[in-house]
């Protein structure tokens, strides 16, 4: 029997996830594909909340830890378990109200973004994850150092969680900070499936009077037919003449989820052409989202956040978005940035920022009189995201307001220094594992070092390392790089980080401790990169 090209078998996959029909297929041609869909059969025991519970993951090569393995075990004991935190969590259908415009989608409960999930440093979050959608799904922890089997990963730490099942997370808090949680199975996170989790550190040393949690996101789901897995079918297909074929040269425009024309089936095409941005090296993103969002709410129905003149706000923001960059200013203010990624930095000015999928940044603001706009700016993409800051009388401004804060003093990641309590101790790494970030739109060839993701391919490291991972970016496009389990140092005392820009053309070398033992994701969190094969997995020796 021939053997399936990665495309061919990938077009397949995405047809059936656009129309929900979800099939088994064999573990070869599963190879490179929705890291997802290898669970989509599972059928798991009974959960301790009483209904159907998704199976264990699947074993992998020898000589590498499991995740569920006595090591394991034994560093979330090390962590040592507090009071529990007891959360119930829905992922159903439902309608979204966006401010004025109605979608029918998939959120956490009839929110979005759902519920804030809030919880003390030490505590043992036992959130019980009920699935109502028509797919299997799963809940990953965004930036968390937890234990392996609960970090989310069907393929890899677990099954998914059957369409109807539920399951039971429960893991120890490690560590305070701004982090947020949402599905690692296809593209379900650009739905409406994602949230914000605060852990609250009991000793905090800020002070401030109030707290605004901001949450960005790009949206399309449900506008005019389109479905993130019909984009996706989309993007998968390449761009320009190369983009109707597969690699066997046959003609792919009569495939399933692709319209004659040449966009998503059901809705328009949302390829994007020509978005670019200095501040990111060129190329802005592959998406034209129609919508921008702050906090579930167009610009033209913006949340209002209400506070005094002179409260000092501490302000958490979480790019949720699936293929934007947001620059984000406060109109009329300047930023203290306090946090990145969960971690202190040494505070730093600034007026506005620059947000990665995945990345998080705390900032303190002291309140003006008046109403000022917080804007979203989506880099490179011509449109903005809005929301209000409201101290005292007078006339909200105009959706389209664009702060000139927005263009002036911006601070990155890189120049940023972490606090001296979280800085790494100055040590040789031991181990040096190098990823050259590869592929292109043209093909949809998105890959880590010419491969395709397979959860069989890892990258060895050993627990008590001191382990460098080397990006080396050779594409034409920034990516947003996301290591699960860990956080890991920019360099020259830089912040400490779980997300990081890796600019087309550059090299970003970061360093952390293999302090966590199991089989641990790294990506890129452009959503559509990532399903389309950036992934791989760094595996522990047994």
């Amino acid at each position: 029997m021939r053997t399936p090209t990665r495309r061919t078998v990938l077009g397949a996959a995405l047809a059936a996830a656009g129309t929900g029909l979800l099939t088994a297929c064999s573990s070869d041609a599963m190879k490179g594909m929705d890291h997802s869909s290898m669970n989509h059969g599972a059928t798991g025991a009974t959960g301790a909340a009483g209904g159907p519970a998704a199976a264990p993951a699947p074993s992998g090569p020898p000589g590498f830890l499991a995740p569920n393995g006595p090591e394991v075990a034994a560093a979330e004991a090390a962590r040592r378990p507090g009071p529990e935190r007891k959360v119930t969590l829905t992922a159903t259908e439902t309608t979204l109200d966006l401010g004025g415009r109605t979608v029918r989608s998939w959120a956490y409960g009839d929110r979005l973004p759902g519920r804030e999930v809030r919880a003390t440093v030490g505590d043992t979050l036992a959130l019980t994850l009920a699935n109502h959608l028509p797919q299997p799904t799963s809940l990953h922890w965004h930036g968390l150092s937890l234990r392996n089997d609960m970090d989310g990963v069907p393929g890899l730490t677990q099954a998914a969680v059957r369409a109807g099942a539920s399951f039971d997370y429960r893991f120890a808090l490690g560590h305070p900070g701004t982090y947020w949680f949402h599905p690692h199975s296809g593209v379900q996170q650009e739905r409406g499936l994602y949230a914000p989790l605060i852990v609250e550190d009991p000793k905090e040393p800020l002070r401030y009077d109030k707290e605004w949690v901001v949450v960005l996101g790009d949206w399309l789901d449900g506008v005019d037919g389109s479905t993130p897995d019909a984009v996706l079918a989309e993007l998968a297909q390449g761009m320009g003449g190369a983009g109707s074929m597969d690699h066997s040269g046959h003609d792919m425009a009569g495939m399933p989820g692709r319209s004659a024309s040449g966009g998503a089936a059901g809705g328009p095409s949302r390829m994007l052409m020509g978005a670019t941005s200095p501040l990111l090296g060129g190329d802005a993103g592959d998406v034209a989202h129609p919508f921008h969002l702050v906090n579930g709410r167009l610009a033209t129905a913006p949340e209002t956040f209400t506070a005094k003149p002179g409260d000092r706000i501490r302000i958490r923001l979480i790019n949720a978005g699936g293929d934007t960059a947001y620059r984000v200013a406060l109109g009329g203010h300047e930023l203290t940035v306090t946090h990145t990624d969960g971690f202190p930095v040494e505070q730093a000015a600034t007026q506005a920022l620059l947000l990665g999928m995945g990345e998080r940044y705390d900032v303190l603001v002291t309140a003006e009189d008046g109403v000022f706009p917080l804007t979203a700016l989506a880099e490179g993409k011509n449109a903005t995201a809005l929301a209000l800051l409201r101290t005292g009388g007078g006339a909200a401004p105009d959706a389209s307001v664009r702060p000139a804060e927005l263009d002036g003093k911006l601070v990155t990641a890189g120049q940023l220094k972490a606090a001296p309590s979280v800085r790494l101790p100055a040590k040789s790494p031991d181990r040096t594992v190098r990823l050259e970030l590869t592929g292109g739109m043209a093909e949809a060839d998105w890959a880590f070092n010419g491969r395709p993701y397979d959860p069989a391919q890892r990258y060895p490291v050993a627990a008590g390392e001191r382990v460098r991972l080397e990006f080396r970016n050779s594409t034409s496009m920034w990516h947003p790089v996301h290591l699960h389990g860990h956080s890991f140092a920019l360099p020259g005392d830089g912040p400490r980080k779980d997300t990081a820009v890796v600019l087309p053309g550059t090299t970003l070398a970061v360093d952390f401790d293999a302090d966590n033992p199991g089989l641990w994701m790294v990506h890129c969190h452009n959503v559509y990169h990532a399903e389309t094969g950036m992934m791989t997995v760094l595996g522990y020796r047994a």
